[in-house]
């Protein structure tokens, strides 16, 4: 099958259509660092195949969709979560409730709204939160909620396949509340027997929770073996 490709300064990518597959991970870019393929749709078909691959979907609205597998990945594995002291100290006043998927919809919009240092705008487009809404129907994107007086004041959401876990997005309205159901999710996977947790890039605030860097190839040995496990 021959295919089409961009060219990029830091090399060719490989161009999506309907019936693309995806590249090896050994094709994607250097610089940008993991850019491996661009186009194509955010179907649950293809969401599913390029998680499947350690590939995720990650790009500004007015941009085609951009496939990412960067080297090295941010990772955590669940019992490598670390609790700050003064985290420790918040979950002991137990004056807040955490639901998972309950409202979904809620968190990803959330998620969408939150302006984050450094970024004019959002990647979460309209496009991504019909694909992970979906995703969600299909029971394979979850949330992870903090309720405080009946409000949503901070969650998470990601995608869960076999023993993998992949991380997403996180916001909060409230101090810390978007941890809360961070340390919530994490112990509930370790508790299913999650093996890894998929980070993407690194940020001194995932760092600060345990989560470290890892070679490609390293993660995409143990991905593989992960994703195969029934969820």
């Amino acid at each position: 099958m021959s295919h089409r490709y961009y060219r990029l300064p830091g090399g060719l990518v490989r161009a999506l259509q309907a019936d693309t597959p995806f590249p090896p991970l050994e094709d994607a870019l250097q610089e940008p660092n993991g850019l491996i393929a661009v186009g194509g749709e955010l179907s649950a078909a293809r969401l599913l195949s390029a998680y499947s691959r350690g590939i995720f979907p990650w790009f500004s609205a007015g941009e085609p969709v951009l496939w990412w597998s960067p080297d090295p990945r941010m990772v955590l594995f669940p019992e490598e979560l670390k609790i700050s002291r003064s985290l420790a100290k918040r979950m002991r006043r137990q004056d807040y409730e955490i639901r998972f998927n309950s409202a979904f919809t809620e968190v990803i919009a959330a998620c969408a709204n939150t302006r984050r240092e450094g970024q004019d705008g959002t990647w979460i487009t309209d496009d991504i939160v019909q694909g992970y809404s979906e995703l969600h129907r299909l029971g394979y994107a979850h949330s992870a909620e903090t309720w405080i007086d009946g409000k949503l004041a901070g969650g998470l959401y990601g995608v869960g396949l076999g023993h993998m876990f992949y991380g997403e997005s996180m916001f909060h309205h409230v101090t810390d509340a978007s941890k809360l159901a961070f340390v919530h999710m994490v112990q509930r996977l370790k508790a299913q027997n999650c093996g890894m947790i998929d980070c993407q890039m690194k940020t001194p605030h995932l760092a600060s929770l345990g989560a470290r860097e890892i070679p490609r190839i390293d993660f995409s040995q143990r991905l593989h073996e992960l994703v195969h496990y029934p969820s």
